[in-house]
């Protein structure tokens, strides 16, 4: 197939002359050629078109009129043959018979705007913009069909500024007036190349031509109107309403606008209405925006009822309504379905194949839509971007860029989506150098400055450990820009990157600038900072602001609602609130399971779990991690049950155990002493055990102090390469432990080398709506020297108590005075002092908040301080909550 120069008509003359045609005898009749449509004959069938001129001469011996008779009835068969091979030719693609036409053509004595006209159209079909426009400026007498042929032509095959050209010609010459397919052709054009305001010019010239009673006109203004930046469905409704004429691509129109604007209500009363039209129908197009809608809208019950018209009306094998189901079945997680639909479509494109990938991923079947990627004969860039998202999207960020080396290497074209993708793969990965070859790489190429991108960016720089390249993306952002989604992005990478008290504090100052929009998005990750930080005060002022605002029908905020009262310590309201949900999601139920593993009641995490169960809610493969994790914390009778579980989950709920499952159930085993029989499991997994199993077996072993297991499960964690922060510095640790510590200072050195920084403990504690924030040593606290006196005093009178200090919990080559001093200035004895000495009420616990783990000294220390204050002290860590009464911690110094 010829490819079309996009660029050819740059040198095109600027509408010359028409040609002057020499005074010659009509051809020779080819009427008498057997013209079959083999596309063999067709070469010979244009090489008897080499046909001369006959003269004057030779025809003198007929009478005048008969001649000119006789002339006509050839003229006329000779172009009837010409319009059956210019037909042929655009069916079999042949250039060179139109050429031959062509030729013929212009022998002609008597110049036959017609047949001119079929060959603008076949030049054009042939992709050949040049020879078509050479066609229209030989033309001495062009018609409105002239240029409405030329218009159409270029503005499909992408040279639309080209057909305006033309148009505006049409105009300024005034002969001509356009008909409804010249303004259907120009419109297309107008919207392709988003020249709207040319468009809406053009709707006042086709009102005042009387053409908005043609019913394609007015569908193809309604188009415009849709696809407007600014315009809403209101005006194309408007514009509905005015036009006599309508038919189903009218409707189809005005419904698509409405589901674009994510009015789902409005589209099916108008789909109601659109069925009331006598004899009107619905075609493909019509059930595949709707079932579209129902995907987005996540009405499931419209959806169901939208495929069974399908199936009613006889639209059950048209490829856009079975594209669209499979969307519409994939976000409603039904696999089987479909996988069904696609093996009973007779006919599937490649858009097919592409929802098919993104179905299985949204299905977390990553090898499915791996398999069936590498079915599709020409994988292209949209079968490659749904690939890399899925792969994000079910964290195989590796994977992700991969695929991404592989696109650069094929010479794969690459797309916004594309770069976004990859940006997104290297915020999973976290790897900080290959996150800022992939910055570099967006800003060389000019794709910086998309909004996506921009915001992919700043979102990777936060998890990747680049705070300050994220503040710099942040500050230079564009003002004519939103900047809600950055917010909302820098917001978080705050939150994750241990810095909740930076995250509230832009915040405040965001809001007050009106730079974020409080929505369901930002509502919930204010939460989400809120409950990281366990400021419930704040906390229950956005539920209120959520509840006056009516998005608590929500779920996804009602979910984060209840991760922020569970994570301040209110199980009770977290309850509350999962109880008052008009409807719930797994995560609803995930998030109250969780809630009661962070107060470390395992029975009440199972009972839910039983509940859920019973009310039919399918699990997904976090429920069963974090039931496997509750039992820790239940009696040691019902271990029987957890193991069932765990044994059972891929027969009875098809979820294959990962990494976090192993992890749980090794910790389980091991928070009961079941040493063995964890480390047992561990050696069996059927893959390569990761570090965080072999963690929480060593957590175990250090709780039961087996050193025996405990050496050779670090020996086994030494073994390994560490790929996160927290591995190099749980490696770095145990030799720090077994005195190794050029070892240590080794991986450490490593770790430096690849961008990592370990993340600092720290302790907080809210007083008067500020956060009060600790690190070890610290001295920058304006009352540093009263809380550090108050410390003293407390370690003396805990000491006094018998409480001794364990050094062992200090990995740092010093001597043994400068490890107690160490040990005496941990972050959670600072905060936990500060409360103290702040408290007004001795009746109310002091509330204190740990980034990490407690360490078993402080443990010990915070049992003793509740003894000497007579206080409860409650602490929440990575592990959970503590609550320190009379020298009792309720965890019972297993965690």
């Amino acid at each position: 197939m010829s490819t079309v120069n996009h660029h050819c008509l740059l040198n095109f003359p600027h509408f010359p002359p028409p040609i002057n045609r020499p005074k010659l005898l009509p051809p020779l009749s080819i009427s008498s050629i057997p013209l079959c449509g083999k596309p063999e004959r067709l070469f010979s069938l244009s090489a008897s078109l080499s046909l001369s001129p006959v003269t004057i001469h030779e025809c003198s011996s007929s009478s005048s009129s008969s001649f000119r008779k006789h002339e006509e009835e050839e003229m006329e068969s000779a172009v009837d043959g010409f319009f059956y091979l210019l037909r042929l030719s655009a069916q079999y693609h042949d250039v060179e018979v139109t050429k031959a036409v062509h030729a013929s053509f212009l022998k002609l004595r008597e110049e036959k705007t017609n047949l001119g006209n079929a060959l603008i159209s076949t030049y054009l079909k042939l992709g050949l913009p040049r020879d078509a426009f050479l066609v229209f400026v030989s033309l001495s007498s062009p018609t409105v069909v002239s240029y409405t042929a030329l218009i159409s032509g270029f503005a499909r095959l992408n040279l639309e500024i080209k057909a305006l050209k033309v148009f505006f010609r049409m105009r300024s010459e005034g002969i001509i007036q356009p008909n409804e397919y010249t303004f259907v052709a120009i419109l297309t054009a107008c919207v392709r190349i988003c020249r709207f305001s040319l468009g809406i010019q053009i709707h006042g010239l086709i009102v005042k031509s009387g053409f908005l009673n043609s019913v394609f006109v007015g569908n193809s203004v309604m188009s415009l109107y849709a696809k407007l930046p600014r315009s809403s469905s209101d005006d194309v409704l408007q514009l509905f309403d005015e036009i006599p004429h309508r038919d189903v691509a009218s409707w189809n129109t005005v419904i698509s606008s409405l589901v674009k604007e994510g009015l789902s209500d409005k589209a099916f009363d108008l789909f109601s209405e659109m069925n009331r039209v006598q004899g009107l129908g619905v075609d493909c197009f019509t059930l595949s925006t709707l079932l579209s809608s129902c995907t987005d809208s996540g009405d499931a019950m419209r959806g169901r009822e939208i495929h069974g018209r399908a199936i009613r009306i006889g639209l059950k094998q048209e490829l856009s309504v079975n594209n669209a189901l499979i969307g519409f079945y994939a976000k409603f997680g039904d696999v089987k379905k479909v996988e069904n639909l696609h093996e009973m479509m007779d006919v599937r494109d490649g858009f097919t194949l592409t929802e098919m990938i993104t179905a299985y991923m949204t299905f977390g079947m990553v090898d499915s839509a791996v398999e069936m990627f590498e079915k599709i004969p020409e994988n292209n860039t949209i079968t490659y971007n749904a690939l890399m998202a899925g792969f994000c999207r079910n964290g195989h960020g590796l994977k992700a860029l991969k695929l991404f080396t592989e696109m650069l290497q094929r010479g794969v074209a690459l797309t916004d989506f594309s770069l976004t993708s990859a940006v997104d793969a290297c915020g999973l990965v976290s790897e900080k150098k290959v996150s800022e070859q992939i910055h570099g790489f967006c800003l060389k190429f000019g794709c910086a400055s998309n909004p996506c991108i921009q915001t992919a960016l700043l979102d990777m720089c936060t998890r990747c450990e680049r705070m300050a390249d994220a503040e710099e993306i942040f500050d230079q952002w564009p003002s004519d820009m939103d900047s809600s989604k950055a917010t909302t992005s820098i917001l978080g990478g705050y939150a994750r990157n241990g810095l909740p008290d930076k995250a509230l504090s832009l915040f405040h100052r965001t809001l007050c600038e009106e730079k974020l929009v409080l929505d369901e998005v930002s509502l919930s990750l204010v939460l989400a900072v809120l409950g990281t930080l366990g400021f419930q005060e704040m906390g229950c002022q956005m539920h209120c602001y959520a509840l006056k605002g009516g998005y608590f029908s929500d779920v996804g905020l009602g979910n984060s609602l209840i991760g922020m009262y569970s994570k301040c310590c209110h199980s009770d309201d977290a309850v509350k609130v999962f109880n008052t949900m008009r409807e719930h999601d797994v995560v609803s139920w995930n998030s109250l399971i969780s809630c009661y593993i962070l107060q470390r009641n395992g029975d009440e995490a199972v009972a839910l779990w039983s509940m859920m169960n019973k009310e039919g809610v399918k699990p997904d493969a976090i429920t069963l991690s974090l039931v496997v994790s509750a039992f820790r914390y239940t009696e040691s009778d019902r271990l029987c049950s957890c193991r069932d579980m765990f044994l059972s989950m891929k027969t009875i709920y098809g979820i294959e155990p990962t990494t976090e499952h192993y992890t749980a159930f090794a910790g389980v085993l091991g928070h009961w002493g079941l040493l063995e029989e964890a480390e047992e499991t561990v050696n069996s997994m059927p893959f390569q055990p990761e570090v965080s199993v072999l963690r929480a077996l060593l957590d175990s072993c250090r709780v039961h102090s087996n050193a025996s297991i405990a050496k050779r499960v670090a020996k086994l964690i030494l073994s390994t390469k560490p790929e996160t922060p927290p591995e190099y510095i749980l490696k770095s640790n145990i030799y720090s432990a077994s005195g190794l510590w050029h070892r240590s200072e080794m991986i450490r050195e490593e770790m430096r080398e690849r961008g990592y920084r370990k993340h600092p403990s720290r302790s907080w504690i809210i007083h008067e709506s500020k956060v009060h924030s600790f690190h070890a040593r610290d001295t920058s606290h304006p009352q540093e020297k009263d809380i550090y006196s108050g410390l003293e005093i407390l370690i003396m009178e805990c000491m006094k108590a018998g409480y001794e200090p364990d050094t062992e919990f200090v990995l740092q080559e010093v001597d043994e005075f400068m490890k107690k001093t160490f040990l005496f200035h941990h972050s959670a004895k600072l905060a936990v002092t500060y409360g103290i000495l702040i408290s007004s009420s001795r009746g109310k616990p002091v509330r204190v908040m740990k980034n990490v783990m407690l360490c078993g000294d402080c443990h010990k220390f915070l049992k003793y301080v509740s003894v000497v204050v007579k206080r409860e002290i409650v602490l929440r860590d990575s592990s959970g909550f503590h609550r320190f009464v009379n020298g009792i911690c309720s965890c019972k110094d297993l965690w």
